[in-house]
């Protein structure tokens, strides 16, 4: 089967740079709109030019956009609603997979303010995305590695403690931990999967489904070490956030439903990506804390 031919909004970001590379690995001509890279073709559009964006997307067959929904740095999901309408105009996309990638933003109707913005703003997208009947793919990564496993879940940190570690609440909440590189393959694997349209696909590999705590038992075992311990009480949690900006306060308000609520796996789901694609091997989390050493 011919493969599709994949434009990637936002191929040069964090998420993005990883798609367009797993897009050219597993062979689907590849647009970007960003500076020109070896493999891939270039185009031209802007989110203000709404013309640009029609003919761009007339040359492909999906659209993933991977663009930045983090109030940290920048907040782009509703840049997304301009795409929505160009692919409308054209006609022709076949898959869209729009900025989702972590937690189930259909699940989120309760979220916590200020975190419940990102998710109302992502469920705008899906509004859009289904009101204009354009075939899509939700993909549901849970938690990226690197901004979560690489710091053993402490808010703040990226790399993990040598000495001490804060643990969320009682530690023992199962969350999902997936390589980056891994979401981008498994995403991939959906565009031209007609079992992934108009679906949510969750990548949930068994042996990354983790607690905090034994995420720290992990690299406790690879350091050779305990570490000491504290505990950080959900009172405490949104004691702390008070005093935080804006786009801190989004965030940690992720960490609750994380890691205090277990929003990640406090549901059953039929087929998940490791499943639906076993030919993709998958980086287990005591093979990614190994980078740390």
């Amino acid at each position: 089967m011919e493969k599709s031919r994949v434009l990637v909004v936002g191929g040069t970001g964090y998420l993005g740079r990883r798609i367009v590379n797993a897009s050219l690995a597993a062979g689907h001509p590849t647009f970007v709109l960003h500076r020109p890279e070896i493999g891939m073709d270039v185009e031209k559009a802007s989110f203000s030019d709404h013309g640009s964006l029609v003919a761009v997307v007339r040359q492909v067959d999906a659209v993933v956009c991977p663009i930045a929904g983090v109030h940290l740095r920048s907040h782009q999901i509703p840049l997304q609603l301009k795409l929505v309408e160009a692919m409308k105009e054209a006609g022709n996309v076949k898959r869209f997979l729009p900025s989702e990638f972590g937690i189930d933003t259909a699940r989120m109707g309760s979220a916590v303010e200020p975190s419940n913005v990102s998710f109302d703003d992502k469920m705008a997208v899906r509004r859009a995305v289904e009101g204009a009947g354009i075939p899509f793919t939700y993909i549901s990564a849970g938690c990226f590695a690197g901004y979560f496993a690489g710091g053993l879940c402490e808010p703040g940190r990226i790399l993990p403690a040598k000495e001490r570690v804060t643990i969320l609440g009682s530690g023992d909440v199962k969350a999902i931990f997936v390589d980056e590189d891994d979401v981008a393959a498994y995403a991939v694997k959906t565009i031209d999967d007609p079992r992934a349209e108009n679906k949510t696909v969750y990548i949930r590999p068994p042996e990354n489904v983790l607690s905090q705590l034994e995420l720290v038992r992990i690299w406790e075992d690879l350091i050779g070490r305990q570490l000491d311990k504290l505990s950080l009480s959900v009172d405490d949690l949104f004691t702390a956030m008070k005093g935080m900006d804006y786009g801190v306060q989004v965030g940690m308000g992720r960490y609750y439903h994380v890691f205090y609520e277990g929003c990640l796996t406090n549901f059953e789901v039929a087929e998940e990506a490791s499943q639906l694609y076993p030919e993709v091997p998958y980086t287990r989390m005591r093979d990614y804390l190994k980078r740390y050493l």
